[in-house]
Formats: C-alpha cells, sequence, structure tokens
C-alpha cells in the first residue's frame, strides 16, 4: 500500500533561516527514501522577505498553505533592517498573526543537557545532569496579544501593554501539560507571579482545581523569579514546567543556556491543526551567507515534527542519535566548539550527519539490528 503523502510546508523566513532549513528538508527527505514515507515540501514567503516581496509578513497565499498543510516547518524572522516599521507590520508580528490564525496555544520546548555536551553547560559539573525538562509555555494569550497603547502625557509619554487570561485559555494548556506530565514522570511545575498579578492569580486557581482530575502527578507552584533561580541552581528538580507566555518565553531562553546554546533547542507550537516546528534562536542576520550557522535547533525540530505530528518514533530517534554521536566525536560549529574539537560550517555539518545516518542504516543491515 502507498503511504499517504505528509504536506509540510517550509517557511525558511530571514537570516540563516534559508540555510539551515535547507540541512534540515535534506535529512528529512533520507527519512522518506529510507522508510518508504512520502513528504510533499512547498516554500512559500514569511517574515522580512515577505515584508519586501507582498508589504506584509504573512501573507494569506502563505496563511492558507499552513492550514492545508499536514505540519510546518519554521526556520527564523526578523532583522535589523526592519526594526523601524511599527510594531504590527514587523516580521515578528508575522509570526504573532500565525499563531493566532492556526490556533497555535501550546508551546512546548524540550531543554535537554545532552552528555556528550555537558561540559559547555555554565552549571558546575554536579549540578549539569539529568536536565531533561519540557517547558510547556501557554502561546495564544498573555501580553503578547494584549492591546497595546502609548500616549502623551505633557511631559513626555506612557506606554500600556495589556496582559489577559480566561479560564478557559488556562484550563486547555493546563491539561496538555498535566497529560505531558502523567507520560513522563508524573511531576510538573506551575511558574506564575500569583502574589503580584491578578492574572496569575487566576492561573493558579485553575491549575490547582484541574489536579484533582490527574491524581498521578504531583503539582508544585513556583513564583517565576524562584524558579529561575531554581533553574540555575538545581535544574535536574523539574521534569514538566507549565507557564504563561511571557513567561515561558524567558525561562525557555535560561533553560537553552544551561544546555550550552539557544542553537540546540527545538520547539512545537501546537493547536487543533497543523503545528509548527522551529528552532527558538532568532535569524542571526550577521551570520547569514556565512555558512556558519547551527541547524541543530532545526534538525532537532524536524526530528521533533516526525515524532509529534507523524508519530515516526524510530525515524525521530535516528537523526537524534546521529546528532549525539557527531557531538561525541567532537563534531561541532563554531559556537559550541571546544579545544581539540572538528569546527564545520552549516552545511558540511549537514552532510556529516547525512552520511552518519546512512552508516548506521549499514551497520544495522550488517548485524540486524534496530537503528
Amino acid at each position: 500500500m502507498t503511504p499517504p503523502t505528509k504536506k509540510i510546508v517550509l517557511l525558511p523566513g530571514d537570516g540563516i533561516g534559508p540555510e539551515i532549513v535547507r540541512v534540515a528538508v535534506r535529512l528529512l527527505k533520507d527519512c522518506a527514501a529510507e522508510f518508504g514515507h512520502r513528504f510533499e515540501f512547498a516554500e512559500y514567503l514569511f517574515g522580512g522577505c515577505a515584508i519586501d516581496a507582498t508589504g506584509v509578513p504573512l501573507p494569506a497565499e502563505t496563511l492558507a498553505a499552513c492550514r492545508a498543510a499536514d505540519a510546518i516547518l519554521l526556520g527564523a524572522v526578523g532583522g535589523s533592517r526592519w526594526d523601524a516599521l511599527p510594531v504590527g507590520r514587523r516580521p515578528e508580528s508575522g509570526l504573532l498573526m500565525l499563531r493566532k490564525q492556526l490556533d497555535l496555544y501550546i508551546n512546548l520546548r524540550p531543554i535537554e543537557l545532552r552528555a556528550s555536551l555537558q561540559s559547555l553547560s555554565p552549571l558546575r559539573s554536579e549540578r549539569a545532569k539529568d536536565v531533561h525538562i519540557d517547558i510547556i509555555r501557554e502561546l495564544a494569550g498573555d501580553i503578547y496579544f494584549g492591546e497595546h497603547r502609548t500616549e502623551s502625557t505633557g511631559g513626555g509619554e506612557r506606554a500600556t501593554d495589556e496582559a489577559a487570561y480566561t479560564t478557559a485559555e488556562i484550563e486547555r494548556i493546563a491539561q496538555y501539560a498535566f497529560r505531558r506530565a502523567e507520560a513522563r514522570t508524573g511531576r510538573l511545575a506551575s511558574v506564575d507571579k500569583a502574589n503580584v498579578l491578578a492574572t496569575s492569580q487566576l492561573w493558579r486557581r485553575t491549575v490547582t482545581r484541574l489536579a484533582a482530575e490527574y491524581p498521578r502527578v504531583r503539582l508544585e507552584h513556583l513564583y517565576v523569579d524562584n524558579a529561575a533561580m531554581q533553574l540555575v541552581l538545581a535544574p535536574a528538580q523539574f521534569d514538566v514546567i507549565l507557564t504563561s507566555n511571557l513567561f515561558g518565553d524567558i525561562l525557555s531562553d535560561l533553560g537553552a543556556a544551561l544546555v550550552g546554546s539557544i542553537g540546540l533547542i527545538p520547539s512545537m507550537s501546537r493547536g487543533p491543526g497543523p503545528s509548527l516546528y522551529e528552532p527558538i534562536h532568532g535569524s542571526a542576520p550577521s551570520l547569514a551567507g556565512k555558512d556558519v550557522a547551527c541547524p541543530v535547533g532545526q534538525i532537532l525540530s524536524a526530528s521533533m515534527m516526525l515524532r509529534e505530528s507523524f508519530g515516526l518514533a524510530r525515524e525521530a530517534e535516528w537523526i537524534e542519535t546521529a546528532v549525539d554521536r557527531l557531538f561525541s566525536r567532537g563534531i561541532r560549529t563554531a559556537d559550541i566548539a571546544e579545544p581539540g574539537a572538528t569546527t564545520v560550517g552549516c552545511n558540511e555539518f549537514g552532510e556529516r550527519l547525512h552520511a552518519e545516518m546512512l552508516g548506521a542504516l549499514d551497520h544495522r543491515e550488517r548485524h540486524g539490528q534496530s537503528v
């Protein structure tokens, strides 16, 4: 039987986005060829390049294609050349619009300290162990989607950004987090600022009420400042962290620093339709075209897509274990290179990973083992 075709929309975006997306697509094509899958790729304008071509960061054609896709793979958007534009017309506003239009209310960012990169962590060695954290960030509400106002006060200006949550918005993200925690170690930390913010007080009441429906999950509440401190002091205490849009943005970047580089972290944005996969780093326009960017966050976003959207855990593991083997042999891009490492560019890392993956298949066939 011919397998169904999975439609994957590519949004390379700006800066280093096109370079790292090309590497990830090559590996996805390897998966299709070796495991008998059918992936159909279609590339669309998004972000700053879309503004240059069409005047808007999220053209109607791009949005329609994303709605019809099985999954979306995004590179990065933004850059200083568009910084002078009003907030609602900048490249990043296209990402907010896409999240809103597709109702992508769940953001999952896995913070994984890979054993071969443990020395890159700023933590002392005894603390830089067993860091495997899923940060679940509510993505469709909070201050990013509230009203933004700036008004003259006579002697200057006054700026206001509205943060708002409803019970229903909190319930749906919390239910996902509880289910995720149930499938892992049964530990869930909910992060808020309930001693100051009304939105956080509603957040804590709602999460506490839902906890009764998940008796196998041990829930704890932390204020965001304490959670940030504990991530640095003892990150291994956390398994699943649930938090709001603003706090999740900040804490996940902190988590990325703990594991060595923001360039290593993938993410999934999920809703009722197609999910969006992207690395959490920016477009790094100063690196664009120099073949020095780290593609690992993008590669792991692609493997996350295989696992989470398509149920292809074996194929995802094939990519991820090959990445770990390259790291363990000292094959690194410049941002994560250490003394004695073999420093390679973006494209060469992709080529070496391609060869490593195919080599693993050859070994499996010779020895009758699974990937």
